[in-house]
Order: structure tokens, then sequence, then C-alpha cells
């Protein structure tokens, strides 16, 4: 009877072994193929958008191309030195994004360009993004693509600027230096309140600086999200560091903490690889500084 406890003991030991996942292992949410992900595509913007629902010669409205629809190869999976690798084309305004809700991260990511660009940003920067807390139908925002999130963006010679995304809000230290009419990222600057809300509309900041690679390198994108808190990393610079993240539902400001992640298709070629992340119970204490 002794020997035949001591097994089950040895048996459960094991099984819970082998069931326990630390906090802290990394897992990949791109294998090689889009499982886990779907995709949303809107409209061919064109330089003379202004918000409106896209029109035909009719002047009738037109409908959004939708969910899992692939018009034109905007997201394909390819092979770059024998690695795979996410290309968004750019080509049609929209998003392929996790079909998993995700709380308190730590994500990691590669991004480098390509080399098409489409309308409207033809003179623009190429441009694209990581929208997390990303709740609700895709199409809420101006550009009737990407879903109610806070933005990483991803862009020639800014990564990690701050964009609210629909009726987003959130709070960053920031000011405006002399001369420029934009929000920059400053972690010794008074806290400002960006998005929808009452006395102002400030929904985008730049990031506090350029360290992006070479157009032809990849650059390490690092996103920590832990209860209302978040951190835009690029290359190993903290370049935003922000705090109280919500959304406006009418009157009310709620909790913004929680969501899908959006990776944008906006005019511009972009590939992506090295997608992983980890669950974390705090900030980590690195950058816990970031938010005294």
């Amino acid at each position: 009877m002794k020997y035949f406890l001591s097994l089950i003991a040895v048996v459960a030991a094991v099984l819970t072994l082998s069931s326990y996942q630390p906090r802290d292992e990394w897992r990949s949410l791109f294998d090689g193929s889009l499982t886990g992900w779907d995709t949303y595509l809107s409209y061919r913007h064109t330089t003379a958008y202004n918000g409106k629902v896209p029109t035909d010669g009719a002047g009738k409205p037109l409908p959004p191309i939708g969910y899992g629809k692939n018009e034109a190869n905007v997201f394909s999976v390819v092979h770059q030195e024998g690695v795979p690798v996410l290309r968004i084309s750019g080509e049609i305004y929209g998003c392929v994004f996790t079909k998993e809700d995700f709380k308190n991260y730590h994500l990691k990511v590669k991004v480098k360009w390509g080399s098409k660009k489409w309308e409207p940003r033809l003179n623009e920067p190429m441009d694209s993004g990581i929208l997390y807390h990303s709740q609700g139908e895709c199409g809420a925002d101006y550009f009737r693509s990407w879903m109610l999130s806070q933005e990483f963006q991803v862009i020639e010679r800014s990564h990690g600027d701050f964009w609210c995304i629909a009726n987003s809000q959130i709070s960053a230290r920031a000011a405006k230096p002399d001369g420029k009419d934009t929000l920059v990222y400053n972690r010794n600057a008074p806290e400002v309140r960006m998005g929808s809300i009452k006395h102002g509309n400030n929904n985008f900041c730049q990031a506090s600086g350029n360290y992006e690679r070479p157009m032809d390198e990849w650059n390490d994108l690092e996103l920590i999200c832990f209860e209302d808190k978040s951190l835009h990393i690029v290359n190993g610079q903290v370049v935003m560091a922000l705090s109280k993240s919500a959304y406006r539902d009418g009157d009310l400001s709620k909790p913004l903490i929680s969501g899908k992640i959006q990776l944008q298709s906006e005019a511009a070629e972009v590939f992506y690889k090295d997608i992983r992340i980890r669950d974390i119970d705090k900030i980590p204490a690195a950058y816990a500084s970031y938010f005294e």
C-alpha cells in the first residue's frame, strides 16, 4: 500500500511538471502560416479620401471588401534566407489580427520595409503599425479599416510613435518643443491626456527619437503592456511610455487594457517575422522608473 501511494505521488508530480508553463516562457504567434490570425480589408483609398464611405461612379456607397478576404494577396507568407516571413503589401487598407485576446504581456517583433508604396501615401513616409488592446469590429477608425485600439506606429524614421485609434484615450509625458506643433514623448515633461476628450483631441505623440536601422535591415520592436500601462521599445531604446489606457463610451471613460493584436496594411510594403509573446505579472524592473 505504501509503495502504491508513493507511485501515485510520483505520477502526480510528473503530470504537474509537464503541464506547468513558466510565465516567462515565450511562444510564437507566427509559425509560418496565418493560423491563429484573421484578416480584414476595407478600401483602396485614394488621395481624395475625406473620411466618408467611398462611392462608385454613380455616387452609391461601396461596401468594404470585408473579413476573411485576401484581395490582391495583400497578406502572404514568403521565405527570406530560409525563414518564413509575413508580407503585407499595403495595397489595400486593412489588417491581419490575432484570433486570441491578450492582456499583460511582452511582445517582440522584427520588422523591415519592402519597396512598394501605394495611394494615398505615394509621397509620404512608409507606414504600418502594431495596434494593441484591439476590440470590437474593424472599420471603427477614420480610414474605416481597424478596430478600436492603441497604436505602436511603425513608420519611416519614427518607429514607436503613438496614435489613438477610433475613440481610445491614453496619457503620456510629452511636450511640444519650440517650433513644433506636435507632442513629443519626454519622460521629464508633464503628463498629457490624449484621445477623444471634451477639452481637446490630441491623438498623436511622436517617439522620443529615431532609432530605426537602415531600410534593408530588420528592426527589433518590443511592446510591453501591463494593466493600463504600455511601453514602446525600438532596437533596445524606450521611445514611449503610456498609462491610463481607456476608451470613450458616450460620456463615460472605460478601461482599455486587453484585446487582439492587429498589424496594419497602410499603403506600404512591410515584412514581419519572429512574432513572439509571453505573459508578465508586472512591469519589468528595468522599466518601472518610467511610471514613477
